[in-house]
This record gives structure tokens, sequence and C-alpha cells, in this order.
């Protein structure tokens, strides 16, 4: 029976950023959280107005030059030159052009890597759809690996420690710290605006009373990052205002102490640890002559001597925790501070025990620091991809502008494939990607673009065809996190907007054109697909004895809970207990503070122990300023940045730059002045706010401001709106891990003092509304 309680907040749904309840009114919605999150995001705002926003894409439209021209490389641009095409015509062209490069030039010619997150939905899982659709219409695809997010310590964790997974969310939790840590060292933070987000949703934010409760038994939180809001005021933390790109140094510095002061755990090293002795000689400086003590790593980092000495003190003195946040990693060398943090905990000596050691990421998002469920969730099943090439993720310029080039990753030499034709469903790339008037060009080198999109993002902007696409609230689905205890049916609270179809049902009419449907669709429709999804999580519930409601039940009741696992601290816990039966799955079957697997590799960006390698880009005259281009605290990366609750954070619709006030000061810029900063790859407009939280030469532009070139014909025009990604460098963290290096780069910030161009961001191209 439906739950009269939960019912009279709304019908229920999950995003990314937490489950709610929501009722229409008119053509806004009225959002509830969930009742039992004590602390919902407040990114929830920005569903109450875009139903029907004007950014929504409301038909098909297919590129006049690629509808007169046919296929081919050509120079795009955002002029909107966009033709309104009807769905079987459209979809019969697309057909058409999958069919012939994938006759002509192979599987391993098209790129349906498609990153981004979409929808928090099971089933309408955009990736999900379009590597399955693949898979079964050409036997393949290019595909990317790893993330934006932690492209580095993907790589580099399972060399040091084990799987990415383990190590990020299953580890340390959050009951674990309130109640037996006494020191968290956070490199990087920990901010809220962060862990409020977990892919497919979470029920109940739990970080900011898990912190409180910690501080207020005693536990000392300290942040070393140049932002003071990092780590929230729940913590009652305490800042280290650290230069940017600098930890690495003051982690060394840390270690010297602890090894000159005989206050490293030598039998937790002898026992569980490979290659200390040589480690411990690059401290002593033997290979370099350089001593990597306190006084060393004060002069690089900005954090005194002493306070390093404390730091290490602390470490030892009780349960210490150390955490490294994505963004150290998202940087040239973002290798280094994360297997340098594992060694500095391993010095220590506590990884393994409850609330200590080393946790990777925790705080990085929502799934971090939770119990994980005791049974499967829901997941679609992709095929089989044939195609064996692939890319690091954010490698997508470097393929498109060079086929055929070798390129190194993780011991491997390589080449990038040859693209023909991108399909992007579900994501930005004018979000996500670096220096993005090098990516324009690199989009321009291939023939035909095709973008499933639910509103008028800069990727739907540049493509050649443009298919519209429906909202999560527009379609049924199955909400769900491998961390999160509630499953939650996400019914649907509107009819799709214009022509908007889900990608579910534009995938089987292209794959009928391709005479595949069966093979697709494997004969179900989408609720077919849904209870189909949801059998095996029903099926584990019963097996273990637990409640296990129907699927009708569940869709009734709108949620059912989830059972946890035990809180066992997962494979660094079982490691501890006993190295020799639970070995790590290493070479060595430890914790490899020297890996001769990648001294094997011979990269100097990377070498066979963690080391300092200061950033090729440094501050200069031409670009005095160092840039955090960090996550937004008001929506998730770019996705619904024309929400309310995006649009209230904005001044004069323009994203913030924080910057402290000596550096406003020096430059004549008072608060809410419009700025322009700039660099040799780009330049942005932004709108000033001043703060003591940012420290000095130091700015802050977050990320996610939809990307709106000046349309003046100049080879890198100005973004009227906000995006840093103008200025961002494009290349590898390593040839290790070939991540993303978009966190930080160096800028030079002036007052714009022209007439301010107008902002043209959520305009939708002529003719591609329908008719009222």
């Amino acid at each position: 029976m439906d739950d009269p309680v939960l019912l009279s907040r709304g019908i229920p749904h999950a995003a990314h950023w937490g489950s709610f309840f929501a009722r229409r009114d008119g053509d806004r919605l009225v959002v509830t959280p969930h009742p039992e999150d004590p602390a919902p995001s407040p990114i929830l705002g920005n569903f109450t107005d875009v139903l029907r926003h004007k950014a929504r894409i409301q038909r098909p439209m297919v590129r006049r030059g690629w509808l007169e021209n046919g296929p081919g490389p050509r120079e795009r641009d955002f002029r909107n030159d966009l033709v309104s095409v009807g769905w079987d015509e459209v979809l019969d062209r697309l057909a058409a052009e999958i069919t012939r490069v994938h006759q002509s030039f192979g599987a391993q010619a098209i790129y349906g890597g498609s990153y981004g997150w979409a929808s928090a939905g099971r089933f309408h899982h955009a990736q999900s759809q379009i590597h399955r659709f693949f898979n079964v219409a050409c036997g393949g695809y290019v595909r990317s690996v790893n993330s934006y997010s932690a492209g580095a310590s993907s790589v580099i964790l399972p060399h040091v420690l084990g799987p990415f997974e383990n190590l990020s969310r299953r580890n340390v939790t959050w009951e674990q710290i309130a109640e037996h840590t006494d020191f968290v060292l956070a490199f990087g933070g920990m901010p809220l605006k962060n862990s409020m987000i977990a892919s497919g949703g979470i029920t109940r934010h739990v970080e900011p009373d898990a912190m409180a409760r910690a501080a207020a038994r005693g536990c000392a939180f300290w942040s070393a990052s140049p932002l003071r809001d990092d780590m929230p005021e729940e913590a009652r933390p305490l800042w280290l205002p650290i230069r940017p790109g600098t930890d690495v140094a003051l982690m060394l510095g840390v270690a010297h102490t602890l090894l000159v002061e005989n206050q490293h755990d030598r039998a937790f090293l002898d026992r569980y640890c490979v290659g200390f002795d040589l480690f411990a000689d690059y401290l002593a400086g033997a290979s370099d002559d350089v001593v990597k003590d306190a006084e060393w790593a004060a002069a690089i980092s900005g954090i005194d001597a002493a306070a390093i000495h404390e730091i290490a003190h602390r470490l030892v003195a009780g349960r210490s925790l150390i955490t490294v946040a994505h963004a150290l990693q998202r940087a040239q060398y973002g290798e280094q501070p994360v297997w340098m943090a594992a060694v500095l905990a391993a010095m220590v000596g506590q990884i393994g025990l409850p609330g200590g050691g080393y946790n990777y990421a925790l705080g990085a998002m929502g799934h971090t620091g939770r119990r994980v469920n005791a049974v499967p969730i829901p997941t679609m099943a992709q095929g089989t991809n044939g195609v064996t090439d692939f890319i690091p993720v954010a490698r997508i310029a470097d393929m498109l502008l060079g086929p055929g080039t070798p390129f190194e990753y993780n011991g491997q030499t390589l080449s990038y494939p040859d693209i023909r034709l991108v399909y992007w469903a579900g994501g930005n790339p004018f979000h996500h990607h670096q220096d993005l008037n090098r990516l324009r060009q690199a989009f321009s080198r291939v023939d035909t673009i095709i973008c499933h999109e639910s509103a008028w993002t800069p990727m739907a902007r540049f493509a050649d065809i443009v298919l519209p696409a429906t909202m999560s609230l527009e379609r049924d689905d199955i909400g769900a996190a491998a961390t999160d205890p509630r499953l939650i049916a996400m019914k649907r609270l509107a009819e799709p907007v214009g022509e908007a179809r889900d990608d579910f049902a534009i995938f089987r009419e292209l794959a009928a054109r391709m005479s595949c449907e069966a093979a697709f669709t494997e004969g179900r429709s989408a609720r077919d697909w849904l209870e189909h999804l949801y059998e095996p999580t029903r099926a584990a519930l019963a097996e273990k004895g637990w409640p296990a409601a129907s699927f009708a039940e569940f869709w009734e009741r709108g949620e059912i809970a989830l059972p946890s696992a035990p809180d066992d601290g997962g494979l660094l816990r079982a490691f501890r207990d006993d190295p020799e039966r639970n070995a790590l799955p290493t070479p060595s079957g430890r914790i490899e503070l020297v890996s001769a697997t990648i001294a094997g590799f011979g990269y100097d960006d990377c070498p066979g122990h963690p080391s300092w390698l200061p950033a090729t880009e440094q501050p200069d005259e031409a670009a005095p300023l160092t840039l955090i281009a960090n996550q937004p605290a008001t929506r998730l990366h770019s996705q619904l940045d024309f929400g309310a609750y995006s649009q209230a954070a904005k001044h004069r619709g323009r994203e913030v730059v924080r910057l402290n006030p000596q550096d406003a000061a020096a430059r004549s810029i008072a608060e809410g002045d419009l700025v322009r900063l700039f660099n040799g790859r780009g330049a942005c407009l932004a709108a000033a706010h001043l703060s003591d939280g940012v420290m000095p030469s130091v700015v802050n532009l977050s990320t996610g401001a939809w990307y709106d070139p000046l349309d003046d014909g100049a080879a890198h025009p100005l973004c009227v709106h906000g995006n840093p990604n103008v200025l961002t460098r494009d290349l590898g963290t390593s040839r290790l891990a070939q991540g993303s290096c978009g966190q930080v780069t160096t800028v030079q910030c002036e007052r714009f003092d022209d007439e301010a161009p107008p902002i043209c961001a959520y305009d939708p191209p002529r003719g591609s509304e329908l008719p009222r």
C-alpha cells in the first residue's frame, strides 16, 4: 500500500544530490527533501524552475552545414545555424551515418565514451544506454577509462595499496571518525559541497553531524588548502593555508620529522610495507643532496617549520587519519600526493585501525565514509565491447588532434585511434575538459558529432545532430547507490517537454533501423526493464532472509530499505589483521612505499617512489596568480546551471570569482566589479567577491558556468559567463595515469571596464522552439 505520510509530501524521486518528493505547481516544482535526510543539499532548489525553462531542447535539430554538405571535418562554432528536422528523418539520417562510418572505417572510428553523470536512475543511465547500443549495433566503440575527478589516483593506488574503490569507499567510515579519531589531517580539506553528491543518490547526508560529534569529543581537524572553507565549520578546523601544489613537500617535511625523531613505526613498516629504507634515503637527501626536512618544506609550502613539527607529533600522539582530496591529483604530477600521503600514513603505522590510517578522497563524494550495501543494486548490462582501443578520459583532444600518435599509459605504449564519429549522451565536455579553445579545434576534426541532451548546453550547440532527451523528472526509473540504504522509485513528475524522448527510446528506434532492435531491447519495454533490473536486488534480499518486496509493492511504496554490510574496515583492516592470509593485491602483497613496477616504466614524471616534482607552470609576471578551478557549491558540475539555486549565486548573471582583498586592492578591484581573468590560453569574465578565506596570490573560480564564447571571430574568444576551463591546461598528470590537470593554473586578473557583453548561454537557437 502507498505510505500516506510519504505521499503527502508528493511524488518520490532521486538525484545525485539527494532523494526528495515533489509536486507540480504549474510549470514549477515544489520540492521536499527526504524526511530521513538530516542535512539536505540546497542543490535540490535547482529543480524548481527547470521543467519548461527556455534552455530546454524541444525538437531534433541538425547543423545546416552537415545537412547540406554531408559529414566531414569543418570549423564548427556556436552560432546556432541549426535546422529543425522531424524525428523519422533525423533517425534515418543518423542510422545511415553510423552505418557509413562503421562499414567504412570500423567500430574503432566511433568514440562512444560519452563521459558525464547524467541521471541518478539505474536504467535511464545515459552511459549505460549508449555503450549497450554500440556494443549491439557495431560490436563496440572506442571507450575511455578512469575519470576527470580521479584520473591519477585510480591508476597509482592499485600499484601502491589496492583498488581505488576499496581505498576510497570501503575503508574508514564517518561512524569510526565520530567514535575513534583524535586527529584528521586533510590535504585539500573535506568540503561539504562535494560530499553532498553521490552518483545514484543519497538519502541521508551524514557528514556534518559526524564531524560535529567528532569535534565535540575532542578530535582536531586540520585542513591544508589554499581555501579556508574546504573544511566545514562543523569540524571546528584549523586552516593551514598552503601554497597550491606544494602538498608533497609538506608531507615530506612531516615524514622527515618522524624519521629523525625516531617517531615512525618501524615494526609496521617492516611487516606491512616494502621499500622504506630506499625512501628514507630520499628523505635524507642521499639521492639528490636535498634534505627534505621541515625547514625545506616550510620554504616551499608556506607552512612554517614549527607547524610541520606539530603535525608530526599529533599524528603519533593518538588515533590519526590522513586524507587526500581529489583536488590534489587533478594537477601535474597528481600521482605524487596520493602516494606520498599513503607513505606518511604507513610511517605513522595506523593503517587499518578504526578511524585511523589513510583514506583516499574521504569526503570527496557522498559515497565515501559510508557502509556499503549488503545486496547488489540494479545495474544495466552493457554487453561486450569488441574494440580494444581506449583512451584515458582526459586525453580526448589529444586523440582527435593526433590520430595515430603514440602515447604512454601505465607501462604501455598505445596509439590514438582515428575517430570519425563522436556520440555523446548525458554529459558536457565543454564543462569538464580543459583548454576549451583547444577542445573546439579537436572536435572540428571529426566527420559527425551527435548529442542527446535535455538542454542547450555548449556540447549541444556544437553538435551536428541534436536529439532532445528527457530529464529524469520526465520518466520512471530506479534510484540507487551502492552506499545508500534506500532504493528509490523515481516516478515521473511531468510529461516530456516538446518532442523529447528518453535515451532508451531513441536508441531503440536507431537499433530498429540498423536491424538489431531485438538484441538491444531483449523484447522489453522501459517498464519491463525496471522490473528486470529490480529482480536481482529482490532475490538477494529474499536469499538472506530480509524483507523482499515485489516490484509492484516497491513501486507503490516509493522506496525500500537496503541492509548495510558490517563496518569492517574493508581490505586494509583485513590486511592489518593478517597480512599473509589477506595480502594486498599489489605486486609484493604489501604497501609499496617504493614500486619496482613503476620504476621499471622509466617515467621521469612518476619515478619509483613519491617525490617532490614542482609543476612546470609557475606564477610569473604575465600570470602571477594561481587559479583554483574547483567544484561548484550550487550545482553538480554544470548540471542545471540554469536552475534557480545556481542562478541565485551568480552576480548579475555571471559566475563569481573569489580574490583575497590584498590582490584586489593591488588591481583596484572592488566587491562586485566585473573582472577579466586571462592567460595565454584564453580569457573569461566573472564578478569579483573579496574574501580573506582565499589566501593571497590565489583566485578561486569554480567550474560549471556554461561556456558562452563571444562571437567575434577571435581564435581564443572571451567566455562572457565565467567558465575557468578556457584557462586551464590540457596535459596529462604524468605518463603513468594521463589524468586531468584541471584544478590549478596561473592567470592574471584585471578590472573589466568595457561595456558588459550579454550572456547568451541559455538562449535557444532560432527555430528550435515549438509553436505554442
